[in-house]
């Protein structure tokens, strides 16, 4: 196997061949460009090199065309002539058509494996980020999810999440002594915003069986890593559950991958298509922990690329931690535009034949400015490359060829089937519904009490007055609740063994390991 991803070339009127190493390929990457430029070949080859190199891929796949990685290109199609043209001229001698190994995933189930995880990895914060809550909404959440980890409710799904927040509303005025203020309109928007989810289809997301990191990184019997695509064709439609999904992805690799240093080659590549969706509209906190993410994850052995139309869609934090490019065409038709471009060309380190803000304005499709790293991470010339022809096929694949993948899958029986195992939803049901039994049984016992007795118990007094026994019943029960409430946490609590929850950079658990 390379050490080498080969990119493109040229011939006569570029420059040398571009080559993206493996070595620094965990130095994160950029693909950018225009609409209709190039950039989902781009991703295509350059996934097809990884996974060639042995090193296991994620993508997303936006618009279907990326499925092609699963089925080999054929002579018979109409841009045979022109890849082997461009294969010639560029000096791809090996150029030949293959199928790769793919692994379909979909949110919702229908067009691959499904993919959970649960209410409790997804954290507070990117929860809140996913439903956009006010400050003082997302302060609520954050006491739930504090109530959750100390009284071992699970999060799993939600309508565990629902539940609890119902019994957050009830036991309000208890619990806002000791957090704050806690309003039931907030908590009625958080529910509505929960109910817009599940409209959504997003309630499919959180659940059991979880996903299982390990699954993503894995190599077929050659040792060829494996292509894991998400089909987000409908996701699209929910960009914000798109975006916060991707973003817990790369948090759960940040907080359960080992420190590996700088390896040969990374242990997973990761593709956030659509980029520009993880930053609309977000806090700066959002932002600077995103930042922190992509700056450490690196020695964990993962490389990220973001994809997106503008290199000004990424902050400039961010942006320059991005050492392997590959630029586009920029269209400059309004001043905004044209700043951009100038800003992307300032980014690479020039090259005297040739003006590099020219030559993205100029380049065609399939053509791109490109600046790999090289040795010791210093990033490289800038040059005009003709991008390397696809050996899968170029283009989405049909409905059987999608399912014959599915069917040979061997994680087809892992995720298919959902769990509901004892958690939030239930163990509050239960509570209930014991504090509610010791009521009516308590109810019962002062019914069969002689009359005298009976009057003592409903709270008569002789001088007249008396307590209705509704209401009675009412403060009993509630005390009752929570007495048995009370009980069947100190058990819970007992039942740790003092094991604190603790959560990462992005508010999901920290696994330890």
């Amino acid at each position: 196997m390379s050490d080498e991803v080969f990119v493109g070339g040229g011939g006569a009127a570029y420059g040398d061949k571009q080559w993206l190493s493996l070595k620094y390929a965990n130095r994160h990457g950029l693909v950018a460009g225009a609409t209709g430029t190039g950039k989902t070949v781009t991703l295509q080859i350059l996934a097809e090199g990884f996974s060639a190199a042995g090193v296991p891929v994620f993508l997303s796949d936006v618009k279907g065309d990326l499925s092609g990685l699963a089925v080999a290109g054929s002579a018979q199609g109409k841009l045979h002539g022109p890849f082997m043209e461009r294969a010639a001229k560029i000096g791809f001698d090996d150029f030949s058509y293959d199928a790769f190994p793919v692994t379909f995933w979909d949110l919702f189930g229908r067009q691959g494996h499904p993919v959970r995880t649960t209410v409790s990895d997804m954290g507070p914060l990117l929860l809140s980020r996913l439903l956009e809550l006010t400050e003082a909404q997302e302060g609520i959440l954050n006491i739930a999810f504090r109530l959750a980890d100390e009284q071992g409710m699970p999060l799993l799904d939600l309508k565990d999440l629902q539940a609890l927040l119902v019994w957050v509303g009830e036991q309000r005025a208890a619990l806002s002594l000791r957090y704050g203020n806690i309003s039931v309109q907030s908590i009625g928007a958080i529910q509505r915003r929960l109910l817009v989810l599940e409209n959504q289809g997003g309630a499919g997301l959180f659940g059991e069986p979880a996903l299982e990191l390990s699954d993503l990184m894995r190599t077929d019997a050659n040792g060829r890593g494996r292509i894991n695509i998400l089909a987000a064709n409908e996701l699209m439609a929910s960009p914000r559950l798109y975006a916060t999904f991707l973003l817990w992805l790369l948090s759960e690799l940040f907080e359960d991958l080992p420190e590996v240093g700088d390896p040969d080659k990374p242990r997973l590549v990761f593709f956030f298509d659509e980029a520009h969706l993880l930053f609309d509209d977000a806090p700066k906190a959002l932002v600077d922990k995103v930042e922190q993410v992509a700056r450490l994850i690196r020695s964990k052995g993962v490389g990220v690329y973001f994809v997106t139309q503008n290199p000004d869609d990424i902050p400039e934090d961010i942006l320059g931690q991005l050492g392997n490019r590959v630029q586009h065409a920029l269209r400059a038709f309004t001043a905004r535009d044209r700043k951009a471009l100038k800003l992307a060309a300032e980014t690479y380190r020039e090259n005297p034949a040739f003006d590099t803000e020219t030559a993205i304005r100029e380049v065609g499709v399939g053509e791109a400015v490109t600046s790999m790293l090289q040795k010791k991470g210093v990033p490289g010339i800038v040059q005009r490359t003709l991008i390397r022809p696809p050996s899968s096929q170029l283009g989405s694949i049909s409905e059987a060829e999608r399912k014959a993948v599915l069917q040979a899958s061997d994680l087809k029986d892992k995720y298919t089937t959902a769990l509901d195992r004892r958690s939030a939803y239930e163990i509050l049901q239960e509570r209930a519904n014991a504090a509610a039994a010791a009521a009516e049984a308590e109810e019962a016992e002062i019914e069969d009490q002689p009359p005298i007795q009976r009057e003592f118990s409903a709270a008569r007094r002789y001088s007249g007055t008396r307590v209705s026994r509704s209401r009675a019943y009412s403060t009993r029960r509630a005390s009752d609740f929570g007495d048995a409430m009370a009980e069947a946490v100190i058990k819970e609590l007992k039942g740790t063994t003092g094991r604190r929850i603790v959560r990462g950079i992005l508010g999901g658990i920290f696994k330890a390991r």
